[in-house]
């Protein structure tokens, strides 16, 4: 057992590496021009009416336009509506709270209940950024708001008035661009595998298997009804893959020809039949084909990321109501905006998040006499620095959060100009706090069962290759049953990428050695070709048939 087993010492803590900036999202300019289009009628709206005090309600509805940007429209339309019906549950909640309550604690206590149960679903339903912050951020903020009993059904049709807004915002290009984010993404990983043919290393390598994975998953989210559009565009995804198994025999300038070719609305490129695919990829594709398990499971390794969310977020509020700060739940939204996957990626985030936040509320102290010219002013101040965070986030979370810090700010003069130093300097100490609190919580609270579940993945994933293997080699075995002992496999690797990722980033965590976890995962994937070519589904390296249909 020693064999198997790592015990990886403290790790070091760095401080400039998360600060890096990185290249932008091929489709930043989507967010970022989305949220303006959401936030911005209600906003002028209410200001030319006199209400922007009314605004903090419209704002939880409009924020919704921030989500599923990569998602086929089809897909985009069911998350946006779960986001839109979260949004209204959480601001629910917390404005019946406030309107039962002006107990600081106990309304903290409920933010951070809120941010836990949040996390847990966002991390769960795999919903993508921005993911729970803006969510914690409104229902939160909510929480220290004014407010009455009979004033709540007027608030959340307000919200829920924006959030269909939002919606209508989100979905709007699908009558033009229908199979836009499947085209973009099929792109990126041509471009991706290009890259690598011609320059090789590790990190291009990585780059490009993480494109084509994001181009799968985005295809296999269409749905399962096919169309000549989605098989060409798996056509080209499949040629991307031939190209990382055998870079030298790729051709960059044809794979980049065909990613042009996928801009606007043109015919899809047909490219000939692959003579050669490598028999991992083939396994790698079929378990991303692999549906995920239900969300109850889903919810079960995620209970340590909630337990530091709700201690780390409660800790976090009662430090700042004990240094007398009038707003606490500005270190509860820190607090929440830390937890990541594991101790490793918290760490990188809580300095990310720290260096933008006092930036931002030093770019707030520039702009605040501005934005206290009036109403109109102080919403194109909003527009500005809600366009300002999702085009610059991308690059790196601390670029973008030094816009997102003053938008913050500003939101919190919607009932009237508040002064410039307090709110710098509660801001401060409250990211300051946040961070500190929300991070002793996080190395309090580690996975400690995290290298348990990554063994208890490497057995079943060796059970479920054996249990193929027997079915390929059993000449009476049935097609049912090789789908079985198919879908078994694939769903057993599935879940050790999953926790085998998550316990990397434990410290002091015992965990199995990586060696292991790659030599199980290329021998699964090498066991799901065989299936996958003795179904006849994809195309066989040594003939090179191909099923346009093989994909579900």
């Amino acid at each position: 057992m020693s064999s198997t087993l790592s015990i990886p010492a403290a790790r070091r803590l760095p401080l400039t590496g998360p600060l890096r900036l990185g290249r932008p999202s091929d489709i930043w300019f989507k967010p970022a021009l989305s949220v303006v289009a959401a936030v911005a009628p209600p906003g002028l709206f209410l200001a030319a009416l006199g209400r922007l005090d009314l605004a903090m309600y419209t704002m939880a509805g409009s924020l919704c336009a921030l989500y599923a940007h990569n998602r086929p429209y089809a897909a985009r339309a069911r998350v946006l509506a779960r986001v839109v019906l979260g949004m209204l549950g959480g601001l629910a909640v917390s404005l019946v709270a406030a309107s039962l309550t002006g107990n600081p604690v106990v309304l903290v206590t409920v933010g951070a209940v809120l941010a836990a149960v949040q996390k847990a679903l966002c991390d769960a339903t795999r919903i993508g950024p921005p993911g729970n912050v803006v969510l914690t951020f409104v229902t939160s903020a909510s929480l220290f708001l004014p407010q009455t009993l009979g004033q709540v059904p007027g608030h959340l049709a307000l919200a829920a008035a924006a959030g269909l807004w939002a919606y209508a915002v989100g979905m709007a290009p699908a009558p033009l661009r229908p199979h836009g984010p499947e085209r973009r993404a099929t792109a990126h990983a041509l471009n991706a595998a290009a890259a690598y043919a011609e320059t090789g290393g590790t990190g291009a390598r990585t780059a490009a298997y993480a494109a084509v994975q994001a181009a799968w998953q985005t295809l296999l989210a269409a749905g399962n009804r096919p169309s000549a559009v989605r098989r060409g565009l798996e056509r080209l995804v499949v040629r991307a893959e031939a190209a990382l198994a055998a870079p030298a025999d790729a051709d960059p300038a044809r794979l980049r020809t065909w990613a042009r070719a996928l801009r606007g609305t043109g015919a899809v490129p047909r490219p000939e039949e692959p003579s050669a695919d490598a028999g991992e990829l083939l396994g790698v594709a079929v378990e991303r084909a692999t549906p995920p398990p239900p969300l109850r499971d889903r919810l079960g390794p995620l209970a340590p990321i909630a337990v530091r969310t709700a201690l780390g977020c409660a800790l976090a509020g009662y430090a700042s109501l004990a240094l007398g700060i009038g707003r606490p739940y500005w270190a509860l939204v820190t607090a929440a905006a830390l937890y990541q996957a594991n101790l490793t990626l918290t760490w990188s985030r809580t300095v990310q998040r720290v260096v933008g936040n006092l930036v931002g509320v030093l770019l707030f102290a520039v702009v605040a006499p501005v934005a206290h010219l009036g109403p109109l002013a102080l919403v194109l101040c909003c527009l500005l620095f809600n366009f300002g965070a999702e085009a610059l986030i991308g690059r790196n979370y601390w670029l973008g959060t030094v816009c997102v810090t003053p938008l913050a700010l500003l939101v919190t003069e919607f009932a009237g100009p508040q002064p410039t130093g307090a709110l710098v300097a509660e801001r401060a100490v409250d990211t300051l706090v946040g961070a500190l609190v929300g991070f002793a919580a996080a190395v309090a609270v580690t996975n400690r069962r995290a290298g348990d579940r990554v063994q208890r993945s490497l057995t079943a994933v060796d059970r479920a290759r054996a249990a193929a293997a027997r079915a390929l080699t059993d000449p009476s075995a049935t097609p049912v049953a090789l789908e079985s002992a198919r879908r078994g496999l694939a769903a057993a690797l599935v879940e050790l990428r999953a926790t085998a990722d998550a316990a990397s980033g434990e410290w002091w965590q015992r965990t199995p050695a990586q060696e292991r976890v790659v030599l199980a995962e290329q021998a699964g994937h090498r066991t799901l070709a065989a299936t996958v070519r003795r179904r006849g589904e994809l195309p066989d390296p040594g003939t090179g048939t191909h099923t346009e249909d093989a994909r579900p």
